[in-house]
């Protein structure tokens, strides 16, 4: 069924909700994975919600596909390919709230990896694998709506190779980091380099560890925790503890540091569901701090001084995760190696906050 053609209930939408091809609704996630991966021709409509930031179509489409440009937008307008209300509009139209946008996508346009002079932290490097710390922020490689900026864009500066990868736009990528965490990533020089470490990864013969600030102070001094993760029941984008349809997840952590109202822990794996540590410590009632999405919240200096509250810069505003430690066998020699990465500033600023005032 064309897209013009559907009837849309109301009461079915909501400011975060996106109609797929399919019949179903996607949330934000869905749609990134989407922009990601879309070859043209997918047709997709989301409601206006009632914050508009820009009222103008081309404004508003711009802010919300920030991989268009908006000149694309704008011809995309004047084609027909984006409609309000199931009618044609013009470049200048101005949006209300509740109004349905129906999209068809255009074409992707073909794009190699674009080598750009990114400073990266290099922890190791010969001539089959390089080990970064990975700073806050920076997206591991590039996608349809980060082209640019990423870390494989570093990597391809600085290297004269890098392995195939398992995507064109993902050479040397065996393992990702969220873009909010920080730490030890390793990449792959050579195709060799890439299949054993990506059977490494695979087979969980490699170890990483991980160090979070999280809110509240554990009375154990270290826990195993088993409970079971899926799909959050109500929220697309979220994970959560899941007797009935969760997949076997097992998380170890140690408290290495005790503050009053915070900890400082370090966390290990033995699976590697989608968002686990944060899903764990959170459901344990002590949530990685700046993680909004699980219950953390950001901190200012004042809170930890416990003065009176006033205009400062957040200490961190991402979550308190970093994987710090790193344990691969190497692709050519067979190796055990280790790799530790030094926390980046501001979870280090955090953690002298609290051993100060805390």
């Amino acid at each position: 069924m064309n897209i013009s053609e559907k009837q849309y209930n109301q009461a079915d939408l909501d400011q975060n909700q996106i109609w797929t091809p399919e019949g179903r609704f996607a949330n934000a996630t869905e749609l990134q994975n989407l922009l990601d991966n879309y070859q043209g021709g997918e047709q997709i409509c989301i409601k206006v919600g009632p914050n508009l930031k820009f009222r103008r179509i081309d404004q508003y489409m711009t802010s919300r596909f920030n991989c268009f440009s908006r000149t694309l937008v704008q011809r995309l307008i004047r084609s027909g390919e984006i409609l309000v209300n199931h009618e044609q509009v013009k470049i200048s139209h101005r949006l209300n709230q509740d109004d349905i946008i129906q999209i068809t996508l255009p074409a992707p346009v073909d794009q190699e990896v674009v080598p750009e002079d990114i400073p990266v932290d290099i922890i190791y490097e010969d001539d089959d694998i390089i080990v970064v710390n990975k700073k806050p922020w920076m997206v591991v490689h590039p996608a349809r709506c980060y082209k640019t900026g990423t870390l494989v864009n570093a990597l391809a500066y600085h290297c004269k190779t890098l392995s195939s990868g398992s995507e064109r736009m993902r050479p040397g990528i065996v393992h990702r980091l969220d873009k909010n965490t920080t730490g030890c990533i390793i990449v792959a020089k050579n195709d060799d380099a890439q299949y054993n470490l990506a059977q490494q990864f695979k087979n969980r013969s490699t170890k990483k560890k991980y160090l979070a600030v999280v809110h509240g102070t554990p009375e154990l001094d270290s826990d195993m925790i088993k409970n079971m993760l899926g799909p959050h029941p109500t929220v697309r984008e979220k994970f959560a503890v899941r007797s009935d349809e969760g997949k076997k997840a097992i998380t170890v952590y140690k408290v290495l540091e005790r503050f009053n109202g915070y900890a400082y822990v370090e966390i290990d794996i033995h699976t590697g569901r989608t968002h686990q540590i944060r899903v764990h410590m959170s459901h344990l009632g002590y949530p990685i701090v700046a993680d909004k999405m699980y219950g953390g919240k950001v901190v200012y200096p004042w809170q930890i001084k416990n003065e009176l509250p006033s205009p400062q810069d957040i200490l961190i505003n991402r979550q308190a995760l970093h994987a710090g430690w790193l344990e691969i066998n190497h692709p050519r020699t067979g190796e055990r190696m280790s790799f530790e990465a030094p926390l980046h500033h501001d979870m280090a600023s955090l953690l002298d906050m609290l051993r100060t005032y805390r």
